[in-house]
């Protein structure tokens, strides 16, 4: 039997895609939400033929009265139970799974799955991916969850603050860092293992670990107003808040998080996210065909890179220089 144009629609959906979370909004109802759109979306495509059978009628001729007796006569005619106004939508309900989750004040990107995509979204969750976030703090102030949604504990100067100060604090953090890193890693940093995971960003604890920041830079520096970027592994939006805070005590002033806006989670990206306007089922099939295009176009690419590979090393000393720095930028993604 011929699925129907729902069935097939909703087989195109199946996939991984990311939207964007305004702040103030819990996750659950982005999700309800999106869910709602999509089974609308969903019932509204056009519905299939009736299923036809055969009965046995009466025949208009027989009404004559030209012939004595009833006359039935076999016809194909519609299974009216099978009809939407009987049966009711064709999908009543639409499983959209949320990958790592953001608080209800954090904004940015949110990875979900639709349908049986749920499996390779719990996968996608379990593996070594780091995310990006940009933290916007405000040095003076101090409360008691670290945001400015909070109750003030604690207000203090800010004026001996510089930037080459913040870039030092944060130079160490990262440092500290780097060094639990290595030692979630559980690998010998002295074997071939090691420099090849480094080598393709692959450095990083196994499973669940305390949070870890692979990375962190001022990108903005304004008293009191500072913007930092972050990348992280394991974290939590308020465990990046409580850093804005330590940074402020590194100080020897205080600081409060005003925003927490994720960037990047593993592949998918703010220009991948779609916004509230976009949260339809023709653009959301069409993000889930641009990541999948997108997956088929880093795999053929690195078949190709492994096909062409010289058996000996002729890597000039630029090219050994480049590679080197890759790897150590692939210690800090």
């Amino acid at each position: 039997m011929m699925a129907s144009p729902a069935v097939r629609m909703f087989w195109r959906l199946e996939g991984l895609f990311c939207v964007y979370k305004p702040p103030g909004v819990h996750w659950k109802l982005v999700r309800d939400n999106i869910e709602t759109t999509l089974l609308k979306g969903l019932n509204a495509a056009p519905s299939g033929p009736l299923p036809k059978e055969v009965r046995f009628l009466p025949d208009p001729e027989s009404d004559t009265g030209a012939t004595k007796g009833l006359t039935l006569s076999a016809a194909s005619v519609p299974v009216l139970s099978k009809h939407p106004l009987v049966t009711g939508p064709e999908f009543q309900h639409i499983k959209v799974g949320v990958g790592h989750r953001l608080d209800a004040f954090s904004s940015g990107v949110l990875v979900l799955a639709v349908g049986n995509s749920n499996k390779i979204l719990n996968n996608f969750c379990r593996t070594r991916v780091t995310r990006d976030y940009t933290l916007e703090g405000e040095f003076g102030t101090a409360t008691d969850d670290f945001s400015y949604r909070g109750k003030v504990v604690e207000r203090s100067t800010y004026g001996h603050v510089t930037q080459d100060n913040l870039d030092r604090v944060l130079a160490m953090l990262q440092g500290a860092n780097q060094k639990a890193l290595l030692m979630y890693s559980n690998v010998d940093m002295r074997s071939q293992e090691a420099y090849e995971m480094a080598a393709q960003g692959l450095l990083g604890p196994e499973g669940k670990s305390e949070p870890v920041l692979t990375g962190l830079r001022c990108v903005h520096f304004q008293p009191p107003n500072f913007t930092l970027e972050v990348q992280c592994l394991n974290e939590t939006q308020k465990y990046l808040r409580k850093v804005v805070h330590e940074i402020g005590l590194e100080l020897r002033s205080t600081a409060v998080c005003k925003g927490v806006r994720r960037t990047r989670d593993g592949p998918f990206t703010l220009q991948d996210a779609l916004t509230r306007n976009h949260w339809t089922a023709s653009d959301v099939m069409q993000a889930i065909r641009k990541y999948h295009s997108s997956k088929k176009t880093k795999k053929y690419s690195h078949t190709k890179t492994v096909d062409a590979a010289p058996e000996e090393n002729t890597m000039t000393d630029s090219q050994q220089n480049e590679t080197c720095d890759e790897t150590a930028v692939g210690v800090i993604k």
